[in-house]
């Protein structure tokens, strides 16, 4: 949806855009670009990512459009007749400083007429930069966007009610595996993703494509539990030795699930599943192990015939990042067995676990970059 979004400004020189998602009779700011505050930030930092949504109805532009179901083209949303029925929500370039004024607003339709949401660009302009009306070719060009995005809405939301009902069975066993929780790590994955990629100079193509995997991937980081007793996973205290050997073998069985390896998408989740308990140092879990047997690989076994650890680079990229992301996440979210911890306690452990649990290079690329941290997972509560 970010690469549609982006295309779509890029064909007509919209200086901004976002796309709102239709959820439970409202919509959802789910996706925002803008060249000018973006320009106004710091190199490579993020735009940070807005948690409001709008009602349904003809007040608002964008209500508007998914109500009747036609575009609306407007020069000025500044200088709107008073006879229509909608008007201009100021609030946003109130809070960011911007000024907007041309705006394109075209409903995402699918073949039923049902709306899924709506696609949104802002302020045309000219090579000077001079902000312009909207052409009618304009108009006619977000249209092709706006089916192609259906398409690709239609298509994600098939994945994820996959996705959704696989982690709901493994819900069935482990009461702390929220849909906030695994939305959190997906979200927060991503993020800390793209910092890395810039830094590393990943090409656009490749980064664009990692990001949708990893998040997929990330969110079934803990699949493997739906194998693990319940007697295990649902025990108020804490586990003995042996569950507690039993429990680590979630990642061992969530890797087996993918060992067959047919996609991109299936190496990532069998990556994260398999090493996201592994620690910087070499000291996590499982180790260099063969995941169809649970046996160690031979050449890396220690004196105990115990398997050893994988340490630094070893550990695979996405396993890094969500073993640091689902830490911070564990941490600053209530559980049953303990309270939140607040944002300074949390940072702080993180910061003392760089170079022993976690990749340095991500906790310093994590903590430089916590206004957008904040607001995802403001943004993903449990339910």
């Amino acid at each position: 949806m970010q690469k549609i979004l982006s295309e779509a400004r890029r064909f007509i020189n919209a200086d901004a855009g976002s796309i709102y998602k239709v959820k439970d009779n409202i919509l959802e700011f789910s996706y925002s670009q803008n060249d000018t505050i973006q320009s106004q930030l710091p190199a490579n930092e993020s735009l940070v990512y807005s948690t409001f949504s709008i009602p349904i109805n003809n007040e608002s532009i964008a209500g508007h459009v998914v109500l009747t179901g036609r575009p609306l083209s407007i020069d000025d949303v500044y200088h709107i007749s008073s006879d229509k029925p909608y008007k201009f929500a100021k609030r946003m370039d109130e809070v960011s400083g911007y000024r907007s004024k041309s705006m394109v607003t075209v409903p995402l339709q699918n073949s039923k007429g049902v709306v899924l949401g709506i696609l949104q660009v802002i302020n045309a302009r000219t090579k000077s930069g001079e902000v312009i009306a909207f052409s009618k070719e304009a108009e006619l060009l977000m249209m092709h966007f706006a089916n192609i995005a259906v398409i690709a809405l239609e298509r994600a939301q098939m994945t994820r009610a996959i996705i959704m009902r696989t982690i709901r069975m493994t819900q069935l066993h482990d009461p702390q595996e929220t849909f906030g929780h695994v939305n959190r790590v997906g979200a927060l994955s991503v993020e800390l993703y793209y910092r890395w990629a810039k830094k590393h100079g990943i090409n656009k193509i490749d980064l664009d494509k990692n990001r949708d995997i990893l998040r997929m991937a990330a969110m079934l980081h803990d699949v493997g539990k739906i194998a693990i007793s319940d007697l295990i996973l649902k025990k108020p205290g804490r586990f003995n030795y042996d569950e507690y050997e039993i429990m680590k073998q979630h990642t061992v069985l969530g890797a087996k699930i993918f060992h067959d390896s047919q996609t991109d998408f299936d190496e990532a989740a069998y990556n994260v599943a398999l090493n996201h308990h592994e620690r910087w140092d070499g000291s996590g879990y499982p180790g260099h192990v063969d995941p169809m047997t649970g046996s160690p690989i031979k050449g890396y076994t220690l004196r105990n015939g115990s398997p050893r650890g994988k340490k630094g680079t070893e550990i695979p990229l996405f396993g890094r990042i969500v073993s640091l992301v689902d830490v911070y996440d564990a941490l600053s979210s209530r559980r049953s067995y303990k309270e939140a911890w607040d944002e300074d306690r949390t940072l702080k452990a993180i910061k003392i676990s760089a170079g022993s649990q976690f990749d340095p290079e991500m906790v310093e690329l994590f903590l430089n970059n916590m206004n957008v941290i904040r607001s995802i997972h403001e943004r993903y509560i449990d339910d």
